[in-house]
């Protein structure tokens, strides 16, 4: 929607947009991405985007943090409200899925534009990203610690066979080229790790 240039502070300025990047983003994709659209529904000039994000790739990488906050401050509290190694796990695989499923566009540029990028670790996004998987590691450790999950493999190892999994799983569809079911996913990973880890060391083959 066209905004009126109303005068704004700094901070609402950036807040109003930062919230017209993203539905632009997930409109059109990062390729057709124009700040100059951002400023128009935003009822401002160019010149004033570029005050605030002097270049098209800092805006979005403010969009993508936006999101990266707004993911952690609904999934780091949900953890806790699930009882047992299984149902936390399926909780955090679920949600990792649904995050990808909310926002294709975002996620797809993060993984084909940021990730990339060999600044990507000393940026924020990257930080962000560590708090993401750092839950689900926490409820790995913790299904190791209190003996639910045997020891002999990684958490590290596990997490990225999680985010792995996903990743491939929602490719088709992070293209726009297919769809995956939210619900199999969940359940096939979680399954799959659950049954794994819970297996007695002396079933695997030597």
């Amino acid at each position: 929607m066209t905004r009126t240039g109303a005068r704004l502070r700094p901070d609402e300025r950036i807040a109003e947009l930062v919230a017209a990047a993203r539905a632009l983003l997930a409109e059109v994709g990062y390729e057709r991405f124009l700040p100059a659209e951002v400023a128009r529904r935003c009822g401002v000039s160019e010149a004033t985007v570029y005050r605030y994000f002097p270049t098209k790739r800092e805006l979005l990488v403010r969009v993508a943090e936006t999101w990266f906050e707004e993911v952690l401050v609904a999934l780091e509290p949900g953890v806790t409200r699930h009882v047992g190694t299984y149902e936390r796990l399926r909780y955090v695989v679920r949600y990792a899925v649904e995050v990808v499923r909310r926002e294709p566009t975002l996620t797809r540029y993060i993984f084909n534009e940021l990730r990339p990028d060999p600044a990507f670790r000393a940026g924020a996004i990257y930080q962000l990203n560590r708090r993401f998987t750092g839950v689900v590691s926490q409820v790995l450790r913790d299904a190791v610690a209190c003996g639910d999950f045997r020891d002999d493999v990684s958490v590290e190892l596990l997490r990225d066979m999680i985010f792995g999994a996903i990743e491939h799983q929602a490719w088709a569809y992070l293209r726009g080229e297919g769809d995956f079911s939210t619900d199999d996913t969940t359940e096939g990973i979680t399954r799959v790790i659950y049954s794994g880890m819970t297996a007695r060391r002396d079933d695997a083959p030597a």
